[in-house]
């Protein structure tokens, strides 16, 4: 599938849209790129639909027609996969942002996919809850469920798999499909919310989702302290773990992630391996949860442990550590951001990382390392020169090794950026013979191919 989208097409979609179908250059320009080391591809046309409705009644055009469709959120996306690679109709989803419903005696929470995670967020805070998956940019709800999403507080409560109880979508055909009810749990039939969450619009287009919600804890206390070492740091982390102390987030910065913080963000820790936590609870479960860290990282050499952090200092830290991306970049101006992401074996963390910075050093790269090591999660964001092909060169080779470690060693190829277009191979390791099986999914769900094609898995 490619090449331009037909006249006698654009005028059915016309119908459905209005001018609410669009075919500017800079309206394709803008969808045709994301925050990946990509080149641009512009899809041929850009659509904005208000309902589940009018999904229902493009799919099935487009179907008819050969036309592929991407589904597009906040465009944050780090692997490709919103890339119009073979052409078609962008689905901007921006226009279905309204939450639907907050149900405080159930904790969940349904909304429409273009509603972003901040916009969630400030609705729940008027009924004292709140939604724990943070990506860190300020992505839809549909595009997070899309990519599996995850953040700094997976280590209590879960990425997107763990808090999406139910979804709707629409396949190619024009069907319109509910994977779910609200109860938490069921023994009815196959999973199909689960198999949605993850599926980065190659299965259908997520029209709404119910979410998992949490009461705001009554007390936040948070913590940083540093390391002479990666294995020391990572040390300290497994033996929080293996405590069974409920800790919020347990994030890693090796370095020269905290020299790109200081430098980007103004703040003014120590340029070492470093650890920052979060703890929710009661007053005193959060007292006592930041003493008895203390204590274990205390065993592993940490320096400087400083505890119950105020709001003000926490809320800058924690936008400096989603920041990241950014003040990595900061360190080589000019430069273009190639990230990895791998999830390993929490005893398989400190080799790994370890073995990266090794393979950094060897291959003359520069790179930040950041991670959420409380559930094994890591990047590398590899900095170079978008004209040095060298440096392009050497970067790939860094990520290749860091996934075949990973998969070696029980991991996995992403923990949260997903698969897109950059990491089809590396699936194609982790998965084996199971890739036949996702590609008989997609074949049955998506008979046209037109659903986000090229992304996930490899063209047939």
């Amino acid at each position: 599938m490619s090449g331009a989208i037909e006249r006698s097409v654009l005028v059915e979609l016309g119908d459905v849209l209005g001018d609410r179908l669009v075919t500017s250059q800079a309206a394709r320009e803008h969808h045709g790129r994301d925050e990946s080391p990509l080149p641009p591809a512009p899809p041929d046309a850009v659509a904005y639909p208000r309902s589940e409705e009018e999904i229902a009644r493009i799919l099935p055009i487009c179907a008819h027609n050969g036309v592929p469709v991407i589904p597009f959120g906040a465009g944050t996306s780090l692997e490709g996969h919103v890339l119009a690679t073979h052409g078609g109709l962008c689905l901007d989803l921006s226009h279905m942002n309204e939450v639907l419903e907050v149900n405080v005696a159930d904790l969940d929470a349904t909304v429409q996919p273009g509603v972003t995670r901040t916009q969630l967020e400030q609705r729940l805070r008027l009924d004292g809850l709140f939604f724990p998956v943070d990506p860190g940019a300020d992505a839809t709800l549909g595009g997070m469920t899309a990519t599996g999403a995850s953040g700094t507080m997976t280590v209590r409560y879960g990425a997107m798999r763990e808090n999406v109880l139910s979804l709707r979508a629409v396949l190619s055909d024009g069907s319109v499909i509910s994977t779910g009810r609200r109860a938490r749990k069921s023994s009815a039939g196959y999973d199909l919310t689960h198999l949605f969450v993850g599926s980065e619009g190659t299965l259908g287009v997520i029209t709404q989702v119910t979410l998992r919600v949490y009461g705001l804890p009554d007390a936040i206390s948070g913590a940083s302290c540093h390391f002479d070492s990666v294995s020391d740091a990572v040390g300290a982390v497994i033996a929080t773990l293996q405590t069974g102390i409920p800790v919020a987030r347990i994030e890693f910065l090796d370095d020269m992630a905290m020299k790109a913080m200081n430098d980007y963000s103004a703040t003014t820790y120590p340029v070492a391996p470093s650890l920052f936590f979060e703890f929710h609870g009661s007053h005193a479960a959060v007292q006592e949860d930041a003493r008895n860290v203390a204590e274990i990282v205390g065993e592993f050499g940490a320096m400087d442990f400083r505890a119950a952090i105020d709001q003000a200092e926490r809320t800058k830290l924690w936008k400096a550590r989603h920041e990241s991306f950014y003040s990595s970049l900061a360190l080589r101006p000019g430069a273009r951001a190639i990230t990895t992401d791998v999830c390993v074996p929490i005893s398989e963390l400190s080799g790994c990382i370890e073995s990266s910075r090794r393979d950094v050093e060897e291959l003359k790269v520069s790179a930040t390392t950041v991670g959420h090591v409380g559930d094994g999660n890591f990047h590398l964001m590899l900095l170079i020169d978008p004209d040095r092909l060298d440096e392009m060169e050497a970067a790939e080779e860094v990520n290749r090794r860091l996934v075949d470690r990973a998969i070696s060693v029980g991991g996995t190829c992403t923990g949260e950026h997903g698969i897109g277009l950059r990491k089809i191979d590396s699936l194609g390791k982790e998965a084996g013979s199971a890739i036949h099986v996702m590609r008989s999914i997609k074949d049955a769900l998506d008979p046209a191919q037109i659903m986000n094609p090229g992304k996930v898995l490899p063209d047939v």
